[in-house]
């Protein structure tokens, strides 16, 4: 875990701070070729942090061309595995003696807090890219069971050009979930990071030039994304965000070369607690924190607490009590819990669906407020009981601070409202009783499901979701590897048997 500086560092940090803004391509930085840029603001004041290049289809053209190129030629992709793995942990090496200044940089761009950025966030991605890169001479191909006369080889190779394109609110963590596989595996990489967190993917990739492969090309996504998403040149995207967005890239797949197309997206995530369930304290603890990290900027956000009748107050009362922890202000002040959200649209999409919900028939209970902090766009971490099902605030991802309360009386009925959702990502149950957490693990359509706690697994663990939450593989574990390589049989006839004579 990271040692975290003072404010005072962090802020002497920032005010020293040259900002990236160029794409990065090829090996270097580099303007737009027509010259377009847009700005990039900080929420926590709306000062602006300098201007990125727009790229237009000129430069994602030429990303692809280069990244292609590089394949062709192999540079990457036909170095031993060893090698990749060395050239992937020497990068490590080159984030964590620069992990001030991208945590710095993430927090300024993304409004996230310091000490989140610092001991969760580049700790984990550093973790993830070496776990990747550990596994490149580690991964065996197969052979398949054959007579005597034959050979047949099972073997991986990787895909070719992947694009991966990124969200806002786990800019460097996302972006190494991506490349740990994607360049172990020995593709040639173009990363586009979402518009509001575009500078970390951009000062990684400085780092990573010893790669050669790893290229970022930034712009908004509607022009941008969809360029990427559209290009014949990319062989497979590896997408996530919104469920609405991911389905423009299976369509823009559709129109184009049939690319290979992996989707994490939204969630409507349910924390089930039983009436069996021990320490309420403890699970209340679990429960802010499952709602309220990262602002609830999370797709995996337990944001719906699905909890029996029996427990319900008194789980409440220490939801309330733990809800003091949840200090909001600078996010660069490392004393913070929470700090800006991401940008004038979220900040105002989350204060409409508080306004709505009261209107509904929900019970405002704690915060409901927009904080007024130098310019920034804060609000208090907010919780509503009474919620029903068919209200808006229990049926859309809100991706925000906002905790619904559903209360329910049995099993049966707590697993039928966790399922009653077109997500599928994850979701928490929070039972004494083992059967029970077997039973109901088991019930809940979600790809990740955790017992007497909340999380995500870890990078051993396949994360991605049921129904509208993902398709087509998985991040993290050995699986993530399957989805950023092709599978190819070879089968090599070692008979001496002349073809006539084998017909006859």
């Amino acid at each position: 875990m990271s040692s975290l500086l003072t404010l005072e560092e962090y802020q002497s940090i920032a005010e020293s701070m040259s900002f990236p803004g160029g794409a990065f391509i090829d090996g270097k930085a580099r303007s737009a070729l027509s010259g377009n840029t847009f700005e990039s603001l900080n929420p926590s004041n709306g000062k602006s942090l300098g201007m990125i290049a727009l790229c237009g289809q000129e430069d994602v053209d030429h990303a692809v061309e280069k990244a292609r190129d590089a394949f062709e030629d192999r540079r990457w992709a036909a170095v031993h595995p060893s090698e990749r793995k060395a050239t992937l942990i020497r990068l490590c090496k080159l984030i964590k003696r620069n992990q001030h200044e991208l945590a710095v940089l993430e927090s300024l761009e993304s409004g996230k807090p310091i000490a989140e950025v610092e001991t969760v966030d580049i700790p984990e991605a550093i973790h993830c890219i070496s776990w990747h890169a550990e596994t490149a001479d580690k991964l065996y191909d197969q052979v398949a069971p054959t007579g005597e006369d034959a050979i047949a080889m099972i073997v991986r190779e990787p895909i070719g050009v992947v694009a991966a394109v990124l969200p806002w609110n786990f800019p460097i963590l996302m972006m190494a979930w991506k490349i740990g596989p994607a360049l172990a595996a020995g593709n040639s990489v173009i990363i586009k990071p979402a518009e509001e967190t575009s500078m970390t993917a951009l000062r990684i990739a400085e780092l990573a030039v010893e790669v050669g492969v790893l290229n970022v090309v930034t712009g908004i996504g509607e022009s941008t994304g969809k360029m990427i998403g559209l290009h014949p040149g990319i062989d497979m995207v590896s997408f996530t965000g919104s469920t609405e967005v991911g389905k423009y890239f299976l369509k823009y797949s559709a129109d184009s070369n049939m690319k290979k197309v992996v989707l994490e997206c939204g969630g409507k995530n349910p924390c089930v607690v039983m009436s069996d369930a021990e320490n309420l304290d403890t699970v209340a603890q679990h429960v802010t924190n499952a709602v309220f990290w990262n602002m609830g900027e999370n797709c995996s956000s337990n944001s719906r607490l699905i909890v029996d009748k029996e427990v319900s107050e008194s789980l409440m009362e220490r939801v309330l009590h733990r809800l003091r922890e949840w200090r909001t202000g600078d996010p660069l002040d490392p004393s913070n819990r929470l700090g800006a959200i991401v940008s004038r649209s979220q900040y105002r999409r989350i204060l409409d669906y508080i306004e709505t919900s009261p209107k509904e028939g929900a019970e405002l209970i704690a915060g409901g407020n927009a904080i007024e902090l130098q310019n920034g766009f804060f609000i208090e971490p907010t919780i509503f009981t009474g919620v029903t099902p068919d209200m808006t605030i229990a049926k859309e991802e809100v991706f925000g601070p906002v905790l619904a309360v559903i209360t329910v009386s049995g099993e049966d009925q707590a697993v039928s409202i966790a399922n009653e959702t077109c997500y599928g990502l994850a979701a928490s149950v929070f039972t004494s009783n083992l059967k029970r957490a077997h039973r109901m693990s088991r019930a809940i359509r979600a790809g990740t499901v955790t017992v007497n706690c909340f999380g995500e697994g870890d990078i051993t663990t396949p994360f991605g979701g049921y129904k509208q939450s993902g398709f087509g593989g998985r991040d993290n574990s050995i699986h993530a590897h399957d989805q950023y390589t092709e599978m190819k049989t070879i089968w090599i006839d070692v008979s001496d048997q002349d073809i006539d004579d084998a017909i006859n």
